[in-house]
């Protein structure tokens, strides 16, 4: 007896056993169906009543967090500049109310409450359409050594304390678009490691002179005092000028290891979340692209990314057979955490509350935003868009390309 067949005979018998209302009739057919289909006895019977009920429908949850409450978390995200979920959770439980008085959000008291209540994972689920939408781009950047790097001490991730507060990682990013020739903007970069807390500076190229005028505008306006620096490689920094400069000011000096980019973690991130992620990865290299970038650096930008970017830091990390468990910190602004230094003076932390009080997230966005786009306007109507000294090198290519392609393959054809 095929499936088909046993399917049908089921299906008959199904019928009669169901209409049956003696125990008897039921045994009986029970025992046809089994010495016919050779089936086990206690799978018939289940076999017999599984379809006795209605399927069960589920009866949907009502939604707890409904679209007033996504739409305000999509602005309070965008207001933030798209942070993951668990450092959005403690922006909303500080910055809600904040926002609602200045009017950024214009939503009930529920509302409100709803939006303190909500986890990290319900966040980043709810806002997974839009950030989905978010793409990353390549980042390019270049070593370079010499002999006094041999002179300088070296430390590694593991050697370089995280709760000196006098601490910082030093690194460049070059806004050099797709080539690297001629002069560019490049964005020097300062970050704490007990704090977070992150200082940026637009120079136009590497030149060693630039970078140290920017390290001592750096050292001026931030409200900790830097003890030691801790650079990569670059040529920018591996200099006499900035050891000099260290050794008469006090100033510790050490250097990552060549090729490990973990030695410099830290920085490396704010890389990408301050400079990258802000400015983008085409070419600036007028001096109003530089006056632009460095007003943003100065002000806005810098107040945004230290009041009201949460950073999370690593207190353990094991593991567990394949799985490596980390755990974090309560995610807390570069603010927060400065104002929990002792070394800080007291005047300086009074200073940055009152900063603090006057600031609107969402009004310091915008601001952003604008000068944003007056950055890419300038850019776009930038008369030479290419460098010539790149055409130079480019256009002899071209023009012998065919004549290689002849001499390597036999063929102006590539296969």
């Amino acid at each position: 007896m095929d499936m088909a067949a046993r399917r049908q005979y089921f299906e008959i018998l199904q019928e009669k056993y169901h209409k049956s209302k003696k125990r008897e009739e039921k045994t009986a057919i029970l025992n046809e169906y089994c010495k016919n289909t050779k089936q086990n006895r206690k799978y018939v019977i289940q076999k017999f009543n599984c379809f006795l009920a209605p399927p069960h429908s589920r009866k949907k949850r009502p939604k707890f967090y409904d679209f007033r409450v996504i739409s305000a978390l999509h602005t309070m995200w965008e207001i933030f500049d798209c942070p993951c979920g668990q450092r959005l959770k403690s922006s909303l439980e500080k910055e809600t109310d904040r926002m609602k008085a200045f009017g950024e959000l214009k939503i009930s008291e529920a509302t409100v409450e709803k939006l303190k209540k909500i986890s990290s994972a319900t966040i980043d689920r709810k806002l997974k359409f839009w950030k989905n939408r978010l793409t990353k781009g390549y980042v390019s950047n270049k070593n370079n050594n010499n002999l006094l790097s041999q002179k300088i001490k070296t430390k590694t991730h593991y050697q370089q304390d995280r709760n000196d507060p006098g601490l910082w990682q030093v690194d460049i990013v070059e806004n050099c678009g797709a080539s690297a020739t001629g002069t560019y903007v490049c964005t020097v970069d300062f970050t704490n490691l007990a704090t977070g807390w992150t200082e940026t500076e637009g120079i136009m190229g590497k030149g060693q002179t630039n970078a140290l005028e920017a390290f001592k505008n750096i050292r001026r306006r931030s409200p900790i005092e830097i003890a030691e620096i801790h650079p990569d490689n670059d040529g920018s920094f591996i200099n006499w000028h900035l050891v000099k400069y260290c050794e008469n000011e006090g100033i510790a000096f050490s250097r990552s290891r060549r090729y490990k980019k973990n030695d410099n973690a830290y920085v490396e991130q704010k890389n990408y979340t301050h400079v990258r992620k802000v400015f983008g990865h085409i070419r600036y290299d007028t001096q109003e692209e530089l006056d632009i970038i460095n007003d943003l650096d100065h002000n806005e930008l810098r107040l945004y990314k230290n009041f009201f970017q949460p950073v999370m830091f690593l207190k353990e990390k094991k593991r567990v057979k394949s799985k490596v468990i980390r755990r974090y910190d309560k995610p807390k602004t570069p603010f927060e955490r400065t104002l929990e230094l002792p070394d800080v003076p007291t005047e300086i932390k009074q200073e940055l509350r009152r900063t603090y009080q006057t600031l609107n997230p969402a009004e310091v966005k915008r601001r952003i935003t604008k000068k944003i786009r007056l950055l890419f306007k300038v850019h776009q109507t930038k008369k030479k868009k290419f460098n010539p000294a790149f055409d130079k090198i480019l256009a002899p290519t071209m023009k012998n390309l065919g004549k290689v392609l002849y001499d390597l393959t036999g063929s102006h054809r590539v296969r």
